[in-house]
């Protein structure tokens, strides 16, 4: 009897090496958590089938309760019997599989037990096809709350199988005698096999699923937590302060060797090794960036020569590209660098996909939420002329100084005025607006201004007549007219020109205002567009929000540029082309 439970033992570890295996393969583990889908159950009914029939083949032939062969064997003698682990597998495959599994399986290793012979080969078929119903029964209780039995359980319930096995044998028996003899030699061990099998099974499988579920719940905490501590920086947008602060938050809890962030054209943080030559306000000087910006997918790199970095000294290996996206544009990217190349595995992969989509969206957020507040301070540019006493009480004091001396000309200039306002409310409230209606807003503010300041200044204005029905942002043209009379000629009286021209280029609509002023103070150039440039006339903000409103509406295809000498100042915008 010992004897036999060493054998059956042996067998019993190979199934278990065998379960051990298939948890870790990837495939049978997402198998294993869509067990109720039919396809898996036909797949899983398979994979025991299997099992059980190799179970049959690799049992321990007995003869008047002596054990005679443990070898692999196809046929035995009538007046023999196996000894072996089908029991232990029909179970388990009904405890995960449920019923269908069970059942199936029970019948292929009966058929297959029946098939090789011996004393009434006829009864396995039998107890194998009740064995997989119970044993299915309770799986199917199990699957119904999503869980499978514990380990306990398993172990009752793999004692129980195999008491009915041994009642079958009996039962079914041709000569009871025998049969009874049969059973108290081999019954012991095999109930203690099959009970310790099916719960060691189970507990390779809850043991595997549990750890998965705890580094997962890591994993999720960790993305969590470089998530929110990230979300202040990319919400700030992508730039050279924000891009460096972020990078040093993903290197310390990535624990990589570098981080680096770029914009589509440009370094704009790298954290780590290689810091010396990968240097922010520095083209992009790798090969792997460049093919990922221009593919918009995914690059891995496991050598120095993959990476493409021509500087003789750089110490990293192994890097992984991801590209951040901004309303489905590449806009630049993610880059986790490693000095030794095997440290880049499938984990880090699937872990920077998913940190560069939570990037990309907080970097998309951060946009929408700037854009917002530029709207806004459009909103409030716009109203501001109803509000500032400077722009009502000249224009007021221009109409009532006319009504005397010209009636029809002070007329005139109040429907301009209130054309004006309304036109300022009306262009707050949206995004875009036609060039014609953004021509008629600054033909509004230029006859009031002209009111004041007869002949002070001359505006042509060359519009391309197809283009009246394009959209563009509001008060992009009357700013830069606003701009060039406030600040292009000083104290000059005469002489003063501004020409506005508005034409089609490549599919885009270029706006630009050209003065024959003093041009711009060398001081202030590289600062116009980007940050306040305070003079005596004004805040200084409205070139700056402009420029800030066009780069968010339209993601770094549009923005503010200009030319400038003593001579005069020429602002242009290319603006891709829509249309009512």
């Amino acid at each position: 009897m010992f004897s036999l439970f060493i054998l059956l033992l042996e067998r019993v570890g190979l199934i278990i090496i065998v379960a051990y295996i298939l948890m870790n393969v990837p495939y049978f583990k997402k198998m294993m958590s869509e067990r109720t889908r039919l396809s898996t159950q036909i797949q899983l009914l398979i994979v025991f089938g299997l099992f059980a029939a190799v179970s049959n083949f690799t049992g321990v032939e007995i003869r008047n309760n002596e054990i005679i062969s443990s070898q692999i064997f196809s046929t035995i003698s009538d007046d023999a019997v196996i000894a072996n682990t089908r029991v232990l597998t029909i179970s388990v495959a009904g405890l995960i599989g449920g019923p269908i599994v069970g059942i199936g399986v029970g019948i292929i290793s009966g058929i297959t037990r029946y098939l090789i012979g011996g004393v009434d080969a006829y009864t396995y078929v039998i107890s194998s096809s009740l064995i997989g119903l119970a044993s299915g029964y309770f799986g199917y209780r199990a699957m119904k709350v999503n869980r499978y039995p514990s380990i306990v359980t398993g172990m009752i319930l793999g004692a129980i199988m195999e008491v009915i096995q041994m009642i079958c044998i009996i039962v079914f028996a041709t000569y009871t005698d025998n049969a009874i003899h049969l059973v108290k030699f081999i019954a012991p061990p095999m109930i203690l096999i099959n009970s310790l099998g099916v719960s060691i099974f189970l507990s390779i499988i809850i043991s595997t699923i549990q750890q998965e579920q705890r580094m997962r719940a890591v994993q999720t905490h960790d993305v969590l937590n470089l998530a929110n501590q990230t979300l202040p920086y990319f919400r700030a947008g992508l730039n050279e302060a924000s891009a460096t602060q972020a990078a040093q938050v993903i290197k310390d809890l990535m624990k990589v060797s570098a981080v680096s962030i770029t914009n589509k054209t440009d370094i704009l943080a790298h954290v780590g090794a290689g810091s010396d030559h990968h240097v922010p306000r520095k083209k992009i000087i790798t090969d792997l960036s460049k093919q990922v910006i221009h593919s918009g997918e995914i690059k891995e790199a496991h050598s120095k020569r993959e990476i493409g970095c021509t500087h003789p000294g750089c110490p990293l290996e192994g890097a992984i590209v991801i590209p951040l996206y901004v309303n489905n544009e590449v806009t630049g990217t993610l880059k986790l660098y490693f000095t030794d190349g095997s440290k880049l595995t499938y984990v880090e992969r699937r872990l920077a996909e998913g940190l560069a989509n939570i990037f990309s969206s907080q970097i998309e957020l951060g946009m929408i939420e700037t854009q917002s507040k530029l709207l806004k301070d459009a909103e409030i540019k716009s109203l501001q002329a109803q509000v500032n006493p400077h722009f009502f009480f000249n224009a007021m004091n221009t109409i009532s100084a006319l009504i005397r001396v010209d009636s029809e000309k002070a007329r005139e200039l109040l429907l301009n005025l209130s054309n004006f306002f309304r036109s300022n409310l009306q262009g707050a409230k949206s995004t875009t607006i036609s060039i014609k209606k953004e021509i008629q807003q600054v033909e509004a503010y230029l006859s009031l201004e002209q009111a004041r300041f007869p002949d002070r200044f001359n505006i042509h204005f060359d519009i391309d007549k197809t283009l009246e029905d394009a959209e563009v942002p509001p008060f992009i043209i009357q700013i830069l007219v606003e701009n060039a009379i406030k600040h292009a000629f000083h104290n000059r009286k005469s002489g003063n020109d501004v020409f506005v021209n508005v034409k089609e280029v490549e599919r885009a609509i270029e706006i630009s205002v050209e003065d024959n002023g003093f041009g711009i103070p060398e001081e202030k150039r590289e600062h116009i567009g980007r940050i306040e440039v305070v003079s005596s006339s004004g805040t200084g903000s409205a070139l700056e929000n402009l420029n800030k409103r066009l780069i968010g509406l339209y993601n770094n295809r549009s923005r503010l540029q200009f030319t400038t000498s003593d001579t005069g100042t020429r602002f242009f915008i290319s603006i891709p082309l829509e249309k009512e």
